[in-house]
Parts: structure tokens; C-alpha cells; sequence
């Protein structure tokens, strides 16, 4: 073989020694946004203490419907041995690290979520219960969120990690990786919900495991104090409120909810959640974020510890490699075919947008300048001008998310407008539902019924903020709605 050639093949091949270090005390140290009310980066555990954690690194199968399920299919799982989702060791070229992503994406569950009880399992694989559940079944026969995982105490029903929120079914029933989940698992996931406040808050009631996943003793008063006394039912019902494509994920709320983001572009943005509670440096930094959300967090905020301290550990850890595949295939994610076409309806809107100075912040050809900028009522220390990109003006949406939750950082990320036709939910709490309502002047009015996300025993209220475009004319809207769709 000719030297060059040799050279080439090598330098596509990539091995556990050449994938970065998930967990790197140094990249962690100035990697998070301060916390509102504190002004104090979240904590973390340390390298040591990650590396300490043991690995889980099962494949894991779909779940079908019973009436759907092929024949044998039920009986094959009890017979396979538990095997690894991700080789390790094993040299790579890029396409092959794609590849393997897309398998973690999909099959990558929640180790703590793992339910063994035969009547959970029973309920799973029961048309009738099925139906209760109102579980969603999509085209192929399996059930959307759910997978089976083989292990070494045999088969247990349990939950797609990533795909389980960054899984989108567009109208004709296909399914696009990446972008925000839009339909409800129903009651079947409640179990296993069970389950994880076992694993990850031993010895502690449903009800201050739910504080402690929530609560901001900071703040006062804080809305949480009361999930200290609400009793599983009514938290459920509060769940409930949190439409899909909005998620009260560890350390955001119940009460002022963010939407699931879409990961499609991630590459090209430089702050992680809505709130921009994270910097994106890289590739690292989505493997890093990845293992954070998964099982990682130590839930610190300065002198405010939120985790007893037999709570203050890793129950389980995934490999390097694992997280590297999955940061792989994440930054090859590309956006669907666009069906709307830029006609002279879109071409006035573009003018229209031009005209309105939308660019300045929703800047081309990424649609944003991926600035952060402030929440209504927080005045930002004047380190943070040294440390982040801050536009100093606020749009005046919501700020709860912003001041409230632990993800608070007193910012909001400026959003890419790419990809809004799609995406499904508009502002950062996913109130809106439509881009006709977004422009609607009659949002800002309190007897509004939001068609996205309304609060918890709410039936209308204003949706504030992002005034830009509804004093437009009729046609006008409708031109600038028209090029939106087209981005």
C-alpha cells in the first residue's frame, strides 16, 4: 500500500485512546452561566468521582404493540444474553462514529428508570392496559419512548434517553432525530418514574424527591415550597399542565417549563438551553452536557446542597465512547426537506423582515447572533459583559424560567429561527403554538387562551413579550409568516 494512502486511512481512524475525556475537571471549572440570585456556577462532581462511577452499556429493543409485536419476538428476548450498545476499543472512521451515534440515540436508555416487575411488564404487553395508557404506537408497531433492556437480572421495561425527547413524528408519520417530541407517552411511564425516585433519591418521599429535583431555597418565597406537601395525584396533575415539546427536566420546573430544544444546528450555536446555562466550546462540550443531564449532576448551588448526602453520588456512569458516538451523530443531524416554498408571498416577507430590523438579532444566515439576552428584572453583573455575549435589552417575555428555576441564569438564549416550521412551539416556555399566534396582537390581552403551554389550573392569560411584528397589516403578517417557513 502506498505510504499516502496508508496516512490517509489512519488519520479517519479514531480509537477510545483519541476520544476526549467526558468528564475533564478543567473543561467543567468555567464552563456553566452563573446562577441567577447567586451569581455562583452550578457545582459538579469531580473527574475522580465520575470515573469512579460504575458503567452501563446495555442494548436495549423496541417495544411493540401486542398486536403488532412479531411472532417470537417476546419469547427471542428472554432467550438473549445482555450485550454492549458500543463496542469499546475499537478504531472508527467518522462515518462509522455517526453510525454507532445513531444506534446510541435510539437505544440509549435510563438505566435508573429499569422496571422488573412482572404486572408492569404485564400492563406493557396488554392491548387493553395499552389502551388506558394511551401510550402513542407509531407506524413501524413500537411504541414511541419505550424499549425493552436486556440484562443481567433478564428482561425490564425502560425508557429511550435521548430519543425519548429529541424525537420528533411530522405529519406523514415519519420520525425526525432531533428535534423536540410533540406527543405524550401516557400513564405507562408513571412506574418507572417510581422507579428512578428509588435510584437517584434513596430513602426519600415521592414528595421531597420532588423538591429536591425542583426546589430554590434562594428564593423567597419559592413556588416549590409546596411540592414539599403535594401529594403524588396532584403532582401528577401538575406534570400534566406541561404540554408536550415541553419538559420540567432536574433543576427547571413544573411552573415555568422550557421547551425540549431542537438539536439540529447545535454545532453552530454557542449557548446550551434555552437559558443558556451552559457554553458550547465544541464537541466536548455536547458530550459533556449529555453526561450531565443523563446522571451527573450534583445538584450544588453554592452553599445550598439539594441532595442529601447519600443522594450525593453517580448510581451509574456511560462510556466515553458511548457519549462521543452520540456528539458524532448529534452534529450530523440535518433538517427536513422544506416544503414551503419562497414565492413572491415570502419574498414581500423578507423585505418585510429586513425592514422591521429582525436581523439584528435573528441575524443570517444561522438566524441568530447567538447572543444571550436579559431577562425582564435582572441587571446583570458587570463580569458577565466580560465573560458572555449579552445584548443588554430585554424582549419582555416571561421571565420565570429565567429567575426562578435552577436553570436560571437571568438569560435567555436568542433562538435560531431556522427550522420554525417545523419545530412546533414558539418562545422559550413553549406558550405559543403557532406562528399566526405569535404575530396575534391579541396574545398580550389576559383573557388569551395560549395554544401552547398555560399553566397549572389555567385557562387564559397574556402571553407578554416579543412585541416585534404585531402592529404589522394583515398582508404584511402574512408575508413575514410565509418567509419564516420558508428559513
Amino acid at each position: 500500500m502506498k505510504p499516502l494512502i496508508l496516512f490517509s486511512l489512519l488519520t479517519q481512524l479514531a480509537v477510545a485512546g483519541d476520544v476526549p475525556k467526558v468528564w475533564n475537571d478543567q473543561a467543567l471549572a468555567d464552563w456553566a452561566t452563573p446562577v441567577a440570585g447567586l451569581n455562583v456556577r452550578p457545582g459538579h462532581f469531580s473527574e475522580r468521582e465520575f470515573y469512579a462511577a460504575s458503567v452501563d452499556n446495555l442494548r436495549t429493543y423496541p417495544v411493540y404493540a401486542p398486536d403488532r409485536e412479531p411472532a417470537g419476538y417476546w419469547e427471542s428476548l428472554q432467550n438473549k444474553k445482555p450485550e454492549p450498545l458500543i463496542v469499546l476499543g475499537k478504531a472508527r472512521t467518522d462515518a462509522d462514529w455517526v453510525r454507532d451515534g445513531r444506534q446510541v440515540f435510539d437505544e440509549m436508555d435510563v438505566p435508573g428508570f429499569r422496571v422488573w416487575d412482572p404486572k408492569v411488564i404485564a400492563r406493557a404487553r396488554s392491548m387493553e392496559e395499552l389502551k388506558k395508557s394511551k401510550a402513542v404506537v407509531l407506524r413501524d408497531g413500537t411504541l414511541y419512548g419505550f424499549r425493552w433492556a436486556v440484562t443481567p437480572k433478564g428482561v425490564a421495561l425502560t425508557v429511550q434517553e435521548c430519543a425519548g425527547c429529541h424525537l420528533r413524528i411530522m405529519p406523514d408519520g415519519s420520525l425526525l432525530p432531533g428535534a423536540p417530541f410533540n406527543v405524550d407517552v401516557g400513564s405507562l411511564i408513571l412506574p418507572l418514574l417510581d422507579q428512578g425516585n428509588a435510584v437517584f433519591f434513596p430513602g426519600e418521599s415521592p414528595e421531597m424527591a420532588n423538591y429536591r429535583t425542583f426546589g430554590m431555597p434562594w428564593i423567597k418565597p419559592d413556588i416549590h415550597e409546596q411540592l414539599k406537601a403535594m401529594k403524588p395525584p396532584e403532582f401528577g396533575k401538575l406534570l400534566a399542565s406541561n404540554i408536550p415539546g415541553t419538559f420540567p427536566r432536574t433543576n427547571g420546573s413544573p411552573y415555568y417549563p422550557t421547551k425540549v430544544p431542537d438539536l439540529i444546528g447545535i454545532a453552530s450555536r454557542k449557548y446550551i438551553d434555552h437559558t443558556g446555562t451552559h457554553r458550547m466550546r465544541g464537541l466536548g462540550d455536547v458530550m459533556r452536557y449529555a453526561a450531565l443531564v443523563t446522571v451527573a449532576d450534583s445538584l450544588d448551588y453554592g452553599p445550598h446542597r439539594m441532595l442529601a448526602d447519600n443522594q450525593r453520588r453517580i448510581p451509574y456512569r456511560f462510556p466515553d465512547e458511548m457519549f462521543y458516538a452520540l456528539a458524532k451523530y448529534i452534529y450530523a443531524l440535518e433538517p427536513p426537506a422544506n416544503p414551503n416554498k419562497f414565492d413572491d408571498l415570502a419574498a414581500a416577507g423578507q423585505k418585510m423582515f429586513e425592514k422591521e430590523g429582525c436581523g439584528g438579532c435573528h441575524t443570517a444566515p444561522l438566524y441568530t447572533n447567538n447572543k444571550l439576552t436579559v431577562a425582564t428584572g435582572f441587571k446583570p453583573p458587570k463580569e458577565h459583559f466580560q465573560m458572555f455575549d449579552i445584548m443588554n435589552v430585554s424582549v419582555g417575555t416571561d421571565p420565570g424560567g429565567a429567575l426562578k428555576t435552577r436553570k436560571g441564569t437571568g438569560y435567555y438564549k436568542i433562538p435560531s429561527l431556522k427550522g420554525v416550521w417545523y419545530r412546533g412551539l414558539y418562545l422559550h416556555d413553549g406558550s405559543v403554538a403557532s406562528l399566526e399566534e405569535m404575530f396575534d396582537p391579541g396574545r398580550l390581552s389576559s383573557d388569551h387562551v395560549p395554544g401552547g403551554f398555560k399553566g397549572y389550573k389555567i385557562k387564559s392569560r397574556s402571553i407578554p413579550g416579543h412585541e416585534f411584528g404585531l402592529k404589522l397589516k394583515p398582508e404584511e403578517r402574512a408575508g413575514l409568516i410565509a418567509f419564516l417557513r420558508t428559513l
